[in-house]
């Protein structure tokens, strides 16, 4: 017997509010989220910086580290893959992602 369990989506913004390669802060079920835009795709992590302890990853700076989309963090500038939440720098450091889909121009994160 296979379980199926019903994802919940959040509606964040209008996709035209989040221009490429930048990111916006979201709650979603009480738990911040950035949300990124980069080409064609669309990234959602934790916007927790476990190496600052700061809600601050949503304005970091977005870009590549040989060919992994990544955002640095804007305090220590530790850098997170916007696909798998790994540390690049920090072997063991890790934010959780999220599921994230654009729906009728409505971006959406879905719940953990």
């Amino acid at each position: 017997m296979t379980t199926s369990i019903e994802r919940t989506w959040t509606a964040v913004c209008a996709a035209t509010r989040v221009g490429d390669c930048s990111g916006v802060a979201a709650l979603v079920e009480g738990e911040q989220v950035a949300v990124f835009h980069v080409g064609s795709e669309w990234f959602a992590l934790s916007n927790w910086d476990p190496c600052s302890g700061a809600a601050v990853l949503s304005r970091g700076i977005v870009g590549d580290a040989g060919g992994e989309p990544v955002v640095a963090s804007p305090v220590y500038k530790e850098r997170f893959s916007l696909r798998t939440g790994q540390c690049l720098d920090s072997p063991g450091v890790s934010v959780p992602v999220y599921r994230v889909r654009v729906r009728e121009g409505i971006v959406e994160v879905g719940s953990p």
